[in-house]
């Protein structure tokens, strides 16, 4: 057996010129996923990114792996079926909110259902920039565009409780403008078993610029933003002091040490919870009354749909030729045409 030759980033880096707009969130995107690459043990004929349409969708063309840049929200079909086929490649699908969540609706959510193991990157800037600022399924309630210029009366999706409803064993979340976390959250998605879903809030300089000011601004993210880590109560802020409880069903921003409340009062994140409820409940966090979260909401474990598709085909294959073709023809609900 072949070693593993030792790669480095240039390695993923290809002859094209990079034709995103100066200031895109997509370059810090593109270079963490590039960073991460060499660092997972896969030799690089064994990786494949496959796209849709849209600024994000460009992705393939900056990998030097195998790749395909495919056709309007199609991505994660034709990604499911190089997956079935070579059940042994990483796979990852690199789509946008436009792609993914307007005419790609379907194949998002049953690529999650199935569990089939692909590694989806939504890189959500909340509008259509590849042509030139339309409205999309993730822009806020009242966006003004040049297809809403009165403001859109649409609510938009979230797209982790899209995700979650969808049945996804691994859904995270994370920014263009914090490189470590978003490091941190690649590589958990990369080392999953299954679908790995992770939305990226991604700038968008010319037609959406300052979406996310206000959980990245540096004089506000502390307050706005709930970094989430397994197994610890849901705190927040500059001095780590704010905090999320619960009153009955209803989640309450409270600070530590006031009227009585202590960190036992405080709800523990559980990402490998056995249902989906608090990663949903943390799904519909918005600011500015709750800080948005950023991180896994949920990993478990589950079987992915290749594994169970290869066990088919190997039962199959033990029953072969054991099969009646006549018979199976005449078998069931038959009836004669006079």
């Amino acid at each position: 057996m072949n070693d593993i030759v030792a790669l480095n980033k240039k390695d993923f880096e290809t002859n094209q010129d990079v034709r995103w707009c100066p200031g895109c969130g997509d370059y810090a995107v593109l270079a963490q996923v590039q960073k991460l690459m060499p660092t997972l043990g896969i030799p690089r004929e064994n990786f494949a990114f496959i796209s849709g349409i849209g600024c994000s969708s460009r992705f393939p063309y900056y990998m030097e792996t195998y790749g395909m840049h495919s056709i309007h929200g199609r991505a994660p079909a034709v990604a499911s079926g190089l997956k079935l086929a070579r059940p042994e490649l990483s796979v990852w699908v690199v789509t946008g909110d436009g792609d993914a969540l307007a005419i790609g609706g379907n194949h998002f959510i049953h690529a999650m259902r199935r569990n089939i193991g692909l590694k989806i990157l939504l890189l959500n800037n909340r509008i259509y920039g590849l042509t030139k600022g339309q409205y999309s399924p993730t822009s806020e309630l009242g966006k003004k565009t040049k297809t809403t210029p009165h403001g859109s009366i649409d609510r938009p999706f979230s797209p982790v409780a899209v995700a979650l409803g969808a049945g996804a064993t691994f859904v995270a979340r994370t920014v263009d403008s914090d490189l470590a976390h978003m490091a941190q959250v690649l590589r958990r998605a990369a080392e999953h078993e299954g679908t790995a879903f992770v939305e990226i809030f991604q700038n968008c300089i010319v037609f959406n610029d300052g979406a996310y000011d206000a959980i990245t601004d540096k004089s506000v993210r502390d307050d706005a933003r709930l970094m989430l880590e397994h197994g610890k109560p849901l705190l927040y802020g500059k001095e780590r002091n704010r905090g999320i409880r619960l009153r009955g069903l209803e989640p309450e921003a409270v600070t530590v040490g006031e009227n009585g409340v202590t960190e036992a009062d405080l709800v523990v994140h559980d990402e490998a919870a056995d249902h989906s409820g608090l990663a949903f409940f943390l799904s519909q966090f918005d600011a500015p009354k709750l800080p948005v979260p950023l991180g896994v909401f949920r990993a478990v474990s589950a079987p992915a749909y290749e594994d169970m598709n290869n066990q088919l085909h190997a039962d199959a294959e033990v029953r072969r030729g054991r099969g009646n073709l006549a018979g199976l023809f005449n078998s069931g609900d038959t009836w004669t045409i006079e």
